[in-house]
Order: structure tokens, then sequence, then C-alpha cells
């Protein structure tokens, strides 16, 4: 089995070092909060005292952190004790800019750097469930493929463009938190007419959001706005929605309801209420 370090021990980062040690990898461990790491020694993670300490002898360097600064501020702090084969595999949501320009400069400098951000929570993270996307080098991700399959669902190389995997992320990422979003406005609607939220959540589960995404979803991309669900008439459902909430609090939907007036008073209430992505589907 192989040596490995993480730089990071948050919920998704003790996950995953708890997982690689169940797996019989022997594992180091830094975080900025000591005892993070600490609370990991049940499963034969062994606590370093610098990054530096961390990756010294390690063949690949898992970082899971919060943002870009911290990246650069951690791999800095690690460069000491890489050695050439190292590599270094981030799963960190970062910006997807800086993200490209790190793949580019590190390799550059000889540092074998690929970017493997992930969509799983702690739990999927310790059952190997969930998806993995790389960017970077093509070669060097084949190198380390067999390593990292063990460690998801889904294992998917998205090119040697080194923000692709970045972009990916804030796009499952942005369907997320929009979907949650809405979800939350729809419990909000479910409690002002004293409907259980449990009921409202079971008749969502009715409702084919795959098809959704692939049909209409796959049209919006296209620019095409043949109009089945005209914007006018959707607008209309919205201020249902709204007026039953009242003054209730909301998260999604009065920004919905705006854009739509806006369409609306540039003369395209006729049109599919998908419409709100016209400007999106523009090329150049």
């Amino acid at each position: 089995m192989a040596n490995i370090a993480f730089l990071g021990t948050g919920l998704l980062g003790s996950a995953f070092a708890e997982a690689a040690a169940k797996r019989g990898d022997t594992v180091t461990a830094w975080n900025r909060s000591p005892g993070k790491v600490e609370q990991l020694a049940a499963f034969g993670v062994k606590a370093a005292a610098t990054p530096a300490d961390a990756v010294r002898g390690a063949s690949r360097v898992h970082l899971v952190l919060k943002d870009d600064a911290v990246v650069e501020d951690v791999i800095g702090a690690a460069r000491a004790g890489l050695s050439p084969d190292t590599v270094l595999i981030d799963h960190t949501t970062t910006l997807p800019a800086l993200t490209a320009a790190r793949v580019e400069r590190l390799n550059a400098q000889g540092v074998k750097y690929l970017h493997c951000p992930v969509f799983m929570g702690p739990p999927a993270a310790r059952n190997a469930q969930g998806s993995m996307m790389a960017a970077g080098p093509k070669a060097l991700f084949d190198s380390v493929q067999a390593q990292l399959a063990p460690m998801t669902g889904k294992l998917e190389f998205m090119g040697e463009r080194g923000d692709l995997a970045a972009i990916h992320k804030l796009f499952g990422n942005a369907a997320i938190i929009g979907l949650s979003g809405v979800i939350a406005d729809v419990l909000t609607l479910a409690q002002a007419s004293n409907v259980e939220g449990m009921d409202a959540i079971k008749l969502l589960s009715w409702l084919d959001l795959n098809a959704m995404v692939a049909n209409r979803g796959g049209k919006m991309a296209k620019g095409d706005f043949t109009p089945s669900f005209e914007l006018a008439m959707a607008r209309k459902d919205l201020r249902l929605m709204l007026e039953t909430c009242g003054s209730r609090p909301m998260a999604a939907l009065p920004a919905v309801a705006a854009r739509m007036d806006e369409l609306i008073a540039e003369g395209r209430g006729e049109e599919d209420f998908t419409i709100m992505a016209v400007d999106a589907a523009k090329r150049g």
C-alpha cells in the first residue's frame, strides 16, 4: 500500500484520511488546528507538525483546504518536504482562473499537480461514493488513476485544460445551492399554506428532475426557446406563490420573479419561460 499525506483535515479531509488508513495506506496528516488530526489517531493516522513534515516520503499528497489563498500558502509550506516524484492531488473547490494558473505554474516548476474536486460529503468519502473530477496533465492523471479510483464512486478525467474540473465543480454546486434555495421556498410555501413540509417534499419526488435538466436544459443551452410554457403564464404562477408566502423570507423565487419582469418589459412574455437563459445562450 501507499505512503500518503493529507493536508487539511476538516470534515471532508478527515473522512478521506480515515478511509485511506482503513484501506491499508500509511497516512500522515496536518491541519492548522492540531486537534482535528489527533482525532484520527484511532485510525492509525500520524500527525505532523508542519506541512513539510507531513509530505516527506509521501508518494501522494491530498489537499482538502478552504480556498485558493490557503492552497497557495500550504503548498508553499510543503515544498521543502516534497520529493520530485510526489503527486499533489488538490480536492479544494477553487476559482477556475487561479486553478488554471496554478496547474500550469506548478507543473512547469516540476511539481506534479492535479486538480481533483469532488461531489461528496464525509459519509461518501468514507464509503468511496460520490464523484471525483480531475484536470491537468493526462500522463500525470494516468499515473495515479488506479490510486484515486478506490476513493470515489465515479472518477472522471475532464481534460488537460487546468481549470476544467474547477469550472465543472462550480456548475454542480450552482445547481445544488440553487435547488436548495428553491426547496427552501417550497417549504416556506408549505408553511404558509398549513401543509406539512414532508408532504411538499413528497410532491417534488414525483417530478423527473433529470428529464427536465436534459430536455429543458438542453434546449436552453442551444438557445431554443420555443414556447411550451409562456413566460407571462409562469410569472403569473410565481405571483401566486409569492402572494401565498406573504412577508415570509424567501431564498430564490423573488430573484427569479425580478428576472422574469425584466424580460416581460422587453416584450418577451409570449416566449417560453426558459428565455431567462437568453443572455447565457448567446455566443461570442
